[in-house]
Parts: C-alpha cells; structure tokens; sequence
C-alpha cells in the first residue's frame, strides 16, 4: 500500500496496488482482513506492525512517533482496534510510555460491537520480571494486561486488571506464550508493535503471519536507531 491521492476526509485512503488499483480508506482494509478467522488451531493469527524511514530504521531520538504521519496513526489505531492482543517488548512499553491501548470511545464501541472486549488484552512478555508497572497502562483501571515471566512482579498497586502468568526459565519461549494466549484467553488475532527485538525473536520461532510495514520519506542518517528487526540472522528469507 502507498499513500493515496488527498482525500476531503481527515485521513487519506490508500492506494490499492493489488489485487487490482484502486483507493481504500485503512478502516475497510482491515474490515476486509478478518484477521482472527485466519488463527491457527494452536495459536493466534500473528500480525505485526512498523513504521521505518527511508533508511531502515525504526525510531529518531527514541521514539517511533518522528517517522509516522496521520495515514500511519490510522493504521496504527485500527489494528489495535481490529485485534483481541497487543504484545510489546518492555523496552518499547518503557519507551513509547504505553496507557490504554484503545481510547477512543467511538472505536470502543465498535470493537464491542463486532464481538470484542472493549479494551484489547496487553501482553508483556519478561525473562527478569523488570516490568514498567509505574507507565499509564497499568494506572489504567480500563486496562486489562497479562504477564508472562519466571519472574513475579509486584502488581499489587496497580489500578489496572493484571494478571501474571509464571513460566519457568526453559519454558518461556513466545511459542508458549502464543499458546497459553489462544488456550487461556481465546486471543485468535494477536498485534506485534515492536520493539526490534521482539519482532526478531518471532521471526527467529516462525511465529511471523503478516508484517504490516510503512515506509516513511525520511531519513534518520546514523546513531544507535536500530532496524525494525534485531537478532540473529534468520535461516533462511522469510
């Protein structure tokens, strides 16, 4: 997809290349996706998310929110609109500072409407237990998050609905994190927002169904931004 032509609506449609030309606004693509009829038996429907500049990176200064227009917010909040989960590495939670993941009231309730809780599940995933529980998300009494970790953080204080799931040491692979989602919490569609080192240790278990990637026209020029992608290199292209 490729930014669309102006539009007289706040946010511009898309420009379909395929399977035939055309224009589309983000929320009709993502109606049309049906992502959770997609899951596996074992596991969710896995999509993932980035928005990257021109030379490949996947932040400026820290932050996401240099490289995105309003095309990619859009995109950006339908998905989470459109999904049962969200997982985020604790870097990015600590970094983009995470609150509810949907606020919008009108999104709210559409995603009920459609068969949804309201407010999708937030999946945090820690070998440590080294959570952010001081960002928004967990003061959120509208937030609803599950942990995953050997490790049991303190979450007495937080005003958010949390639930820690204890795995040991050699068990806590995001294959089984992605299979207690689907066997526990029936999360047929699940959404990856990074960061880099998440979306690597996916790819790395095969885990990877879509990558939604926009490409954005700037260029960061070098520092520490790292690539959409972290890790060891994969076996073979994906």
């Amino acid at each position: 997809m490729a930014p669309g032509p102006p539009s007289p609506d706040p946010v511009p449609p898309l420009r379909r290349l395929l399977p035939g030309p055309g224009s589309i606004q983000v929320r009709e693509l993502l109606e049309e996706l049906d992502l959770a009829a997609r899951a596996p038996t074992d596991r969710p429907y896995t999509v993932v998310n980035f928005v990257a500049s021109a030379d490949g990176h996947a932040a400026f200064r820290g932050r996401s929110r240099w490289l995105s227009d309003d095309a990619d917010r859009e995109m950006f909040h339908g998905l989470r609109e459109h999904v049962d989960a969200v997982i985020t590495g604790t870097g990015t939670l600590r970094s983009e500072r995470y609150g509810r993941l949907v606020r919008d009231e009108e999104r709210r309730r559409r995603r009920a409407a459609s068969g949804l809780d309201p407010e999708p599940l937030a999946v945090v995933v820690s070998r440590s237990g080294d959570v952010p529980t001081d960002i928004p998300l967990f003061s959120d009494p509208g937030s609803r998050v599950v942990v995953f970790t050997p490790e049991i953080p303190d979450t007495s204080t937080d005003a958010a609905h949390v639930e820690v799931e204890r795995v040991d040491p050699g068990e806590l692979t995001l294959t089984t994190v992605m299979r207690r989602l689907r066997s526990n919490y029936d999360v047929r569609s699940l959404l990856c927002e990074g960061g880099p080192t998440l979306f690597g240790a996916l790819l790395q278990e095969d885990l990877v169904d879509e990558l939604f990637l926009s490409l954005a026209p700037k260029v960061t020029g070098g520092g520490t931004a790292p690539a959409i992608s972290e890790g060891p290199e994969l076996a073979e292209l994906r």
